[in-house]
């Protein structure tokens, strides 16, 4: 992997970062390296500050400081291009950011010397549907969830998978999960933990009023349809992505799910493995 530009992206309001920050950026100019830096960061390297998505386009490999909501705010930066994501956690639990602050510089080392793992990670393509007018498109790297901002209230949700109907659920929502958002709002839902590499796609009720509706694991190809059946108790419906993007939705309104063509490329921790960071994150054999 030839890299001669690196972007540099950080969580915002991190004036503790700063130091390692500007570090970083003269170590990167010290191997000759081209460096852009978003509008978090770029004041304290001298830099001109970018967008992300302008970072994004301009580097061959993303350093990301912060957590997995700002990884995640990077990856929907990247668009359809193919750049290598190197995230580093500066916070207390990450399941995408897997290299700490401590190991950013030999992580960075074994990435220029090209020893590393480069893992692609699937996503979705979601758009929102009302009648045959599409409202929304997003591409979802975690998951898409479809609930209902109304307090106390439950909805419908009709759910089809390449055009047979699997069930119509009545809970409080609905997350549409990948593989990667196995370990985001569908693990605290009950949903299954996947390994990042599988692909398949999860569907988890939020609070399901029938205990026996359950998560399903369903097919990478799956084609996923959601209607929204006409609830006459009213109240606001939303469908969200990724927590960080969303739109509203009304009563009859269609969500069409499946995986996307466009990947997310994340390097691998050069240091532990899947499943030691599991037990990292989930204090898996502590007593």
């Amino acid at each position: 992997m030839a890299i001669r530009s690196v972007g540099v992206c950080l969580k915002e309001e991190q004036p503790q970062a700063e130091e390692t920050t500007t570090e970083l950026v003269r170590w990167l100019l010290a191997r000759d390296l081209e460096v852009w830096a978003d509008e978090n960061c770029a004041s304290w390297a001298r830099l001109k500050p970018l967008t992300r998505a302008e970072v994004a386009a301009r580097s061959d490999l993303l350093v990301v400081l912060g957590g997995d909501g700002t990884l995640l705010s990077v990856a929907r930066a990247t668009g359809t291009r193919r750049v290598p994501i190197l995230g580093v956690n500066l916070g207390r639990l990450g399941f995408l950011t897997e290299v700490n602050i401590e190991e950013l510089f030999p992580a960075l080392e074994r990435v220029l010397a090209d020893e590393i793992d480069i893992l692609s990670r699937m996503r979705l393509e979601v758009a929102a549907w009302r009648g045959e007018q599409q409202i929304g498109h997003f591409r979802a790297l975690n998951d898409a969830v479809i609930t209902k901002t109304a307090l106390s209230r439950m909805i419908d949700l009709r759910t089809l998978a390449d055009g047979v109907e699997v069930t119509t659920y009545h809970a409080d929502g609905l997350i549409v999960s990948t593989p990667t958002g196995s370990t985001a709002y569908s693990l605290s839902a009950g949903g299954p933990l996947l390994i990042p590499g599988l692909e398949a796609i999860v569907l988890t009720p939020i609070c399901p009023h029938s205990l026996t509706q359950r998560p399903l694991v369903l097919p990478q190809t799956a084609q996923i349809e959601i209607e929204i059946v006409v609830d006459t108790r009213g109240g606001e419906l939303a469908l969200t992505v990724d927590g960080q993007k969303g739109i509203e939705l009304r009563d009859g309104d269609s969500v069409r799910v499946h995986r996307s063509v466009h990947p997310v490329d994340l390097i691998a921790s050069p240091f532990r493995n899947r499943y030691e960071i599991l037990h990292a994150k989930l204090h898996w054999g502590e007593q």
